[in-house]
């Protein structure tokens, strides 16, 4: 393959740099990189493979107030509900100012993949002491030293982050060279560009990384870019950022840096500027993200038939007060107006219902009598809902008027009309969900997809599966058991139960598409019960 002759080629040219003299470093010893490095030309395990789907339009859409995707992610976990593959992660090295962000930024557009995730080192500088933030005051800590990175941080966050799970970034100012109290949240990738110019000088580290690559730029080019960054982005002055190079980056290049080239797949002459070395690296990428279709929704389809329903579900009770509402919302001659009507006091009631769900203790109250008065309280610390859109949204209002302050999240999952797998578009959640009871709302579930990809995306997020609770106004026994198996202690609500979905996955006899018919528009011909479907 070309990627492993440029490889080769890479290394020859790294070795032969790498043999002069090494400067010194305030803060290194003579076995420093014999320590951080691994031995060279050990044999690698075999890659598994990954999955990613190329979209021909750009992944991302920026506007003034937040970024929206425009393609999906599909399923990156089975019908189990387990991961079924991790994102590829490349590293990227080279000294400072080389240009790695900016051939980063090259390879996600060249690559053209969804839900890509660019992660800096510089984020991950430790926290100084008071000595050490005087020392940077006057230029004179070294920040290109190992030393000066968490480099455990840095390999617990690529690890959850290669699990796709949801991971808080720690957000560093350099001109107070602090980090700030605002960290940032990282979710879900296909493919993680992790760059910086110690990338390749931990063992534990290098292990996550299935693709690593030297930018390789001239030392006065390089120069010339730290002045403007520092002075322009930094705050710094031109005499401290040349004493800072000077005594600590360029002994550092030559002594921690350089050395790590003879570590890379492929080297980059000339950074940005090769665009031939960047189609050569996009090529390699795409050829480790060989498609693997995941037929998660047939895998469905075809298993836990002819079970007895779960012990975690819960069916409203089924008064002749709930049989006439079904009645009414299930005619197709039902008009607009009393279908939103009729739902709505559905969902109340399965709110109140599911509320019943979650955990009380006792306590005393005292009455206006001055009685004492033997009471329950929710015992958890909140609850939050999460709508998986369109259909699910219709159940805030109910959840609302029954919780108090209630936080609500949003999940956009569509399904793809080419592959008829579910994606996940979008997500808002609050800050730490992880300690709340969520109720997941979704008007129907099928054969259980879209709530299985949410569920997923909760536990990304920390959720425990036992805090989590799954409403629906109807679903089909596939979704109920598909849910069940792959999450046993998710509990799962709703007012009926249908016995069959048919080829189409819908659910039999059924409702119709509930978002079109709540919100009055029209149902392409092969739409799914479960979530709208996007034409990719």
């Amino acid at each position: 393959m070309a990627a492993v002759s440029a490889a080769d080629a890479g290394r020859g040219a790294a070795e032969g740099a790498g043999r002069g003299d090494r400067g010194d470093d305030s803060n290194s010893s003579a076995d420093s990189l014999d320590r951080l490095l691994p031995v060279v030309g050990t044999a690698k395990p075999p890659r598994k493979r990954t999955t990613s789907q190329c979209k021909s339009e750009p992944p991302l859409l920026r506007t003034s107030k937040r970024t929206i995707y425009t393609a999906g992610r599909p399923p990156w976990y089975n019908e189990h509900g387990t991961q079924s593959k991790e994102a590829f992660v490349i590293g990227l090295g080279g000294g400072s100012a080389s240009g790695k962000t900016t051939v980063a930024r090259m390879i996600i557009e060249a690559l053209d993949v969804p839900w890509v995730v660019l992660l800096s080192m510089d984020s991950f500088y430790k926290v100084l002491t008071k000595e050490q933030q005087q020392q940077a005051a006057s230029n004179d800590y070294n920040f290109d030293h190992p030393d000066a990175f968490d480099f455990d941080l840095i390999i617990s966050t690529l690890k959850k982050l290669k699990q796709g799970k949801s991971v808080k970034i720690p957000i560093y100012d350099f001109t107070t060279h602090n980090r700030k109290k605002e960290w940032k949240t990282l979710y879900g990738a296909n493919v993680i560009i992790f760059e910086g110019i110690m990338a390749f000088a931990d063992k534990e580290l290098l292990k996550l990384l299935d693709m690593k690559i030297f930018v390789d730029t001239d030392s006065d080019i390089r120069l010339v870019r730290r002045l403007r960054r520092d002075i322009s982005e930094r705050g710094r002055d031109i005499e401290g950022v040349i004493k800072q190079y000077n005594k600590f980056v360029k002994p550092a290049f030559d002594q921690y840096i350089q050395p790590t080239m003879r570590l890379a797949d492929i080297v980059v002459p000339r950074g940005s500027g090769n665009t031939i070395a960047i189609d050569l690296i996009v090529q390699h990428v795409h050829s480790q993200l060989e498609e693997r279709e995941l037929s998660v929704r047939a895998a469905l389809a075809s298993a836990h038939q002819c079970h007895p329903l779960p012990k975690t579900l819960s069916v409203l009770k089924n008064t002749p007060q709930v049989k006439g509402m079904h009645t009414i919302i299930r005619d197709k001659e039902t008009s607009r107006d009393e279908f939103i009507f009729y739902s709505k006091r559905l969902m109340r009631l399965l709110i109140e219902h599911a509320l019943s769900f979650l955990p009380f203790q006792s306590c005393t109250v005292q009455t206006p009598q001055g009685q004492d008065y033997e009471g329950r309280a929710y015992s958890g610390k909140q609850i939050t809902g999460v709508s998986i859109l369109r259909a699910g949204e219709t159940m805030e209002p109910a959840l609302r008027a029954v919780c108090k302050d209630v936080r609500i999240g949003t999940i956009l999952i569509q399904t793809n009309r080419h592959t008829g797998e579910p994606e996940l578009h979008y997500l808002r959640l609050p800050k730490d969900i992880s300690e709340d009871h969520v109720i997941l709302m979704d008007c129907t579930v099928s054969t259980g997809a879209a709530a299985m990809m949410a569920v997923r995306v909760l536990l990304d997020h920390d959720v425990p599966e036992d805090k989590i609770f799954l409403l629906s106004l109807l679903m089909a026994e596939m979704g109920v058991h598909s849910v069940a198996y792959a999450f046993p202690q998710v509990k799962i609500i709703t007012t009926a139960v249908d016995k069959k979905v048919n080829d189409l996955f819908r659910i039999i006899p059924g409702i119709g598409n509930f978002g079109d018919r709540y919100f009055g528009t029209d149902a392409p011909p092969d739409w799914s019960d479960e979530e709208d479907i996007l034409d990719s």
